[in-house]
């Protein structure tokens, strides 16, 4: 039962690393998910209450890090709020309207239209507040991806140790 539950949590940890680049997919949902099916399927009696503490302060660690990456790439290169609502916009819808590429060209586009038209920035600033929107998004990428890492190594520790 126990290679079960260690393949289940794999690949819900899989999952949870595509969802860095596809953001429609909740991946600290499928991290935490990979912890309680694991022990469902094997047993919790390694995963004291402990490591839930820790696991949960790196949940909301890992929302901190999602939320900031973006502001701070947006506002370090001039943009407004118009900027970073239209990269968060672009970054939900920009994967269905341009699939593929549009994990990158929608928090760009999204920026620099919500520059454009809300703020009515120059086309120069609103595509240096684009630029900031991709610095944020693979600044936020990289930090959740070290974070996930963290929280999967934390999890084999209790559970082998």
């Amino acid at each position: 039962m126990e290679w079960i539950g260690w393949i289940v949590a794999i690949i819900m940890f899989i999952i949870a690393f595509i969802g860095l680049v596809y953001p429609i997919i909740p991946s600290v949902l499928f991290i935490v998910a990979g912890f309680l099916l694991y022990g469902w399927i094997v047993s919790f009696d390694e995963l004291s209450w402990l490591f839930w503490v820790i696991q949960i302060l790196f949940v909301i660690l890992l929302f901190v890090a999602d939320s900031l990456a973006n502001l701070v790439g947006v506002k370090k290169f001039g943009g407004s709020k118009a900027g970073m609502w239209g990269s968060t916009i672009g970054l939900l819808l920009g994967p269905f309207i341009i699939p593929v590429a549009g994990i990158l060209l929608g928090p760009f586009i999204g920026a620099v239209l919500g520059e454009v038209v809300v703020t009515r920035s120059s086309f120069k600033q609103s595509l240096k507040s684009g630029i900031g929107s991709l610095v944020g998004f693979f600044t936020s990428v990289f930090a959740k991806g070290a974070i996930m890492l963290i929280m999967i190594f934390i999890f084999i520790l209790f559970v082998l140790l």
